[in-house]
């Protein structure tokens, strides 16, 4: 039932399992044998939530990493999701993206300098690194 809305992670379903009052062990050996058919996996988790917040959200990478590991999973498993799903898309196309969402339709060179820094505080919010995004407004 738990698994059948949506992907969980092993922590997530751990903690929504003993929120519900299960026996310790029940949830130990639950998770063992859902590991073990392959119907948990934080692999798949992972790199799930990764497209899901770089394509449709629109986050930069460490921004997706941040929000990976706020759902339990493990350092590695994060590591290797971002950079499989990054790998597959264009991060410059995702920044521009970024940028033109946050300008809604005016020019960069109309920015006063709070105006300019309101939106590289944006967008390394948004998970973009500070070097790149000042590269990208300074050309």
């Amino acid at each position: 039932m738990l698994l059948g809305r949506r992907e969980l992670s092993e922590a997530q379903l751990r903690a929504r399992l003993t929120r519900r009052g299960c026996d310790p062990d029940a949830v130990e050996q639950a998770v063992d044998r859902l590991k073990q058919d392959h119907t948990l996996d934080d692999g798949r988790v992972a790199r799930a939530a990764a497209r899901l917040e770089a394509t449709i959200r629109g986050r930069g990478p460490a921004r997706v990493r941040q929000r990976l590991g706020a759902m339990g999973l493990g350092r590695d498993v994060v590591q290797q999701a971002v950079a499989d799903v990054f790998a597959e898309m264009d991060a410059s196309a995702l920044l521009d993206a970024a940028i033109e969402r946050r300008l809604r339709g005016r020019a960069l060179g109309d920015l006063d300098d709070r105006a300019r820094a309101r939106l590289v505080r944006g967008l390394v919010g948004q998970g973009f690194s500070l070097g790149e995004v000042l590269g990208r407004i300074r050309e």
